[in-house]
């Protein structure tokens, strides 16, 4: 079955920012991960039950974190960005 994505604020003002061909692959990654969640790794500690979807762009590595919520069918998209700081500023961001 497929789940219905809900993105987060911080996701949203990231993606904005970003090239329009890249919007277009982050929206296939994320359609991707829709119609199979365990696509990505899932965390321990401090990000448990997060889990973390790496793909390619031009060279560039991107990470896209979300949580699988099985009951609703939905997933949760928390961040999109490079891997330098992503965990800190992912971690941080889930406190608040």
């Amino acid at each position: 079955m497929v789940y219905t994505p809900k993105t987060s604020s911080k996701f949203n003002r990231t993606k904005k920012k970003l090239p329009g061909n890249l919007r277009n692959v982050i929206d296939d990654q994320v359609r991707l991960i829709c119609e199979d969640p365990s696509l990505g790794v899932l965390k321990s500690g401090d990000l448990a039950d997060v889990r973390v979807h790496k793909f390619g762009f031009l060279g560039t590595l991107y990470l896209l974190a979300y949580e699988v919520n099985e009951d609703a069918k939905l997933i949760y998209i928390y961040a999109i960005g490079g891997h330098e700081n992503f965990y800190r500023d992912l971690k941080e961001y889930l406190k608040a």
